[in-house]
């Protein structure tokens, strides 16, 4: 089988890797935590994690009929490093709804025209009408960290974007649009092991890029990128809510709580959401953890 980018990220892993990062991926067991500060030694137990999703399934289901019959409007934005687990969140998210009301949103690299416009611009058009949940798996916040990390704006965009990005929320929200900011948030290791798996699995090919190889070096860049964002993008009236998604499981059941606690849907059944898991979800402070 041919691997993509040569072996890439093989090549990363034996030759360039922290030592703690190659051992500890070496050593692991399939459902060990990777992370030495993350609250769970074990990825939670496949039983228990179907039968949570199963209960909060039927609740995005109640959640879609309430937005709809409202004509309501609810964004997600999903953010984190790359193989964090944001397809699989929002993939978890939309698996029993009409996809006629809940669209996902990845956009490509700006064109040669929207590089010419107003750096929000391209995002308007895909923001959630009456009676719809929209998925931006990825966002407006590709300035704020990878754009950065990478050289793709200069100093002075970054700086406008931050100094405008507050203000873009607050009228989204002033204007009635449920805003959800979540960010995904994973290990060194757990994130080359991931990489690893794509590497080895062709149905995953696609899912690797040139950026997502470029940037295993890059992993302070990025932690400096992210940290200053969280800082500074981190409003009372848009907050970002921060996903530790080490282990897959508990963090799409967090995210999904993260955003059904926070409306009053009809038939809300409060014991099928159940609290949120603390030390794997909450605001700056987790990621800060």
């Amino acid at each position: 089988m041919t691997l993509p980018f040569d072996g890439a990220i093989s090549r990363y892993f034996e030759n360039e890797a922290p030592d703690a990062v190659r051992s500890a991926i070496k050593s692991a067991d399939k459902d060990d935590i990777l992370d030495p500060h993350y609250p769970h030694e074990q990825r939670m137990k496949r039983k228990l994690y179907d039968a949570d999703m199963a209960a909060l399934q039927i609740e995005l289901v109640k959640l879609q009929s309430w937005v709809k019959s409202t004509g309501a409007r609810i964004c997600i934005v999903f953010e984190g490093r790359d193989a964090a687990g944001k397809g699989g969140t929002i993939k978890r998210f939309r698996e029993n709804l009409n996809p006629r009301g809940a669209r996902v949103v990845a956009l490509s690299k700006p064109t040669e025209a929207e590089q010419t416009q107003w750096y929000f611009q391209r995002y308007i058009d895909h923001l959630p009408s009456g009676g719809e949940i929209t998925f931006f798996d990825r966002s407006w916040y590709n300035r704020g960290v990878v754009e950065h990390v990478f050289g793709f704006c200069t100093p002075e965009q970054r700086e406008r974007f931050f100094h405008q990005v507050t203000g873009f929320e607050e009228a989204l929200v002033e204007d009635g649009i449920h805003l959800f900011k979540i960010w995904l948030n994973v290990g060194r290791a757990e994130q080359l092991r991931r990489f690893l798996a794509r590497e080895n699995d062709p149905l995953k090919h696609w899912k690797l890029s040139e950026i997502d190889v470029k940037g295993l070096a890059r992993w302070d860049q990025y932690t400096d990128a992210i940290d200053e964002t969280l800082e500074r993008s981190h409003t009372a009236v848009a907050p970002w809510t921060i996903v530790r998604s080490d282990d897959k499981r508990r963090g799409r059941l967090a995210a999904i709580r993260s955003v059904l606690k926070t409306i009053d849907y009809e038939s809300k059944d409060t014991a099928a959401v159940q609290a949120v898991d603390r030390q794997v979800c909450g605001g700056p402070e987790v990621w800060h953890a």
